[in-house]
């Protein structure tokens, strides 16, 4: 017997099955296209990610084909809206949370009244489903009219394979859309904004079975039709499931796309600064603050490819070239990062290119850059205290030397979880919990994944990451 967790991510999607003692069986990745048709715009097409679903789901069935699944869980990139219609059909491109289109919608949320901040108890960014529908019913209001849910991702997803529209916690409590205090959608915040109410699915927790396979989509995927669906949770948040993140007072960084820096708490307490971020957990008991980086593998990969360089060479400079490039400094904002950068957005730019400087360099400043980004967010996150480790996740953390160059700039030991893949990992214990195999998420702990490694700061190279790292502040405090 098997759970099948399927994790909807910016740029790919993963199919993981797991047993019953929390032992992977096979996982399978398919990559899609994130488009920007315009400056700011960040899109994709929903039926980009259906067909990479299916083929994912087939190929991870083919490793295994002698296992029974028993149920499926979700998993997908937060923020962002599907402009969806009563068929479920997208009615125009996903918008994405890198999309930076509804800045100017963001004055609606200034105008808001009472202690509305308070309830949201998050920083207001333009990529966000409350800003992005503004902007759509102003824009574009053929769409925004044709529109009958306004989804997350992973809710598109499902509505795919159940037929039918429905929000978890942790992902509505990433829209701007959501009163923290009481764990609903925030009433007066969707009126006194205009939206119209009937676009808001009903929440249930992550945990619950949102409904059942259908025969078409289980005809497409090559699996048993009624197979139990669990409603599923943000990525960040199933990540956090999937790498036995149940108790709070611990760190954990996940590479990524994005990258995110997390720690759960159990009771209500944002950050008063609003520079960084409070979610509901998946385990229906949690909250997690978080610190979010928009400019991690996505720069990465954008770096990687503009220079026609391979991943292997991207990662093996970290190792070629000395800290600090040799004076070169690179900014990763080629997104608008999120409020714990105080700078206005500018752009990112390589700084201080001189004649001697090669590709490595290039390569291996970006590598700086992004590192550099994660610990000006770390320090930023409340509570946090000098020193201590950090548990790494995500697939973005694979490579040897890019974890001792994160653990030289962060100054701290890095403990590497054994999974690469913990947002699909945490979507098929979800899937568990549903079909009856375990009681709740507090008892997956028992099936938790221990410890693959550990990296420990090498002190000459913290002094030198140091200074770069100061340098970075320079600029990036500035965004010269």
């Amino acid at each position: 017997m098997a759970f099948l967790g399927i994790d909807l991510g910016t740029s790919s999607v993963k199919a993981l099955m797991l047993d019953e003692q929390g032992q992977t069986l096979g996982t399978s990745k398919r990559d899609y296209e994130v488009r920007s048709p315009h400056s700011g715009w960040a899109e994709s097409d929903p039926e980009d990610w259906w067909r990479a679903t299916v083929e994912a789901v087939h190929e991870v069935r083919e490793k295994v084909p002698q296992v029974s699944i028993k149920a499926l869980g979700l998993a997908g990139q937060m923020h962002g809206v599907v402009p969806t219609d009563e068929q479920g059909r997208a009615v125009r491109a996903a918008m994405l949370w890198a999309d930076t289109r509804a800045e100017a919608e963001l004055y609606h949320y200034f105008q808001l009244s009472g202690d509305s901040s308070r309830r949201l108890a998050n920083p207001l960014l333009p990529g966000m489903a409350g800003p992005l529908l503004c902007w759509l019913a102003r824009h574009e209001n053929e769409h925004y009219q044709a529109m009958r849910w306004a989804l997350q991702p992973k809710d598109w997803l499902r509505w795919q394979l159940t037929g039918r529209a429905a929000a978890d916690p942790s992902d509505a409590s990433g829209t701007l859309l959501y009163d923290l205090v009481h764990n609903c959608w925030d009433e007066e915040v969707i009126a006194e904004l205009g939206l119209r109410r009937e676009l808001f699915p009903s929440i249930i927790p992550a945990a619950a079975q949102a409904g059942v396979l259908t025969q078409r989509a289980a005809d497409e995927l090559g699996l048993p039709a009624g197979l139990p669906i669990a409603t599923g949770a943000a990525d960040t948040a199933a990540a956090a499931l999937g790498t036995g993140l149940l108790t709070p007072g611990v760190i954990q960084l996940t590479l990524g796309t994005g990258a995110q820096i997390i720690q759960l708490q159990n009771h209500f307490q944002p950050d008063e600064s609003l520079r960084t971020h409070l979610y509901r957990a998946a385990d229906g008991a949690n909250w997690y603050s978080m610190a979010a980086i928009q400019n991690a593998g996505l720069v990465l990969d954008w770096v990687r490819q503009t220079l026609n360089a391979s991943w292997e060479e991207m990662y093996a400079s970290a190792d070629s070239v000395i800290a600090g490039s040799e004076g070169l400094v690179f900014l990763p904002d080629l997104t608008r990062e999120r409020p714990h950068q105080p700078a206005n957005h500018h752009g990112g730019a390589f700084l201080h290119l001189r004649l001697h400087h090669q590709r490595p360099h290039l390569l291996h400043a970006a590598l700086e850059g992004v590192a550099s980004g994660i610990r000006q967010a770390l320090e930023a996150l409340p509570g946090v205290q000098e020193g201590g480790s950090l548990r790494l996740a995500g697939g973005g953390s694979v490579h040897p030397a890019w974890r001792q160059m994160l653990a030289d700039i962060l100054n701290r030991e890095l403990q590497l979880v054994d999974t690469s893949s913990a947002s699909a990992r945490g979507a098929a214990l979800l899937a568990g919990i549903v079909a009856g195999h375990w009681p709740d998420a507090a008892a997956t702990a028992t099936v938790a994944p221990g410890i693959e490694t550990s990296v420990c700061p090498q002190p000459e190279q913290v002094k030198a990451y140091e200074e770069s790292y100061q340098q970075f502040l320079k600029h990036a405090l500035t965004n010269l």
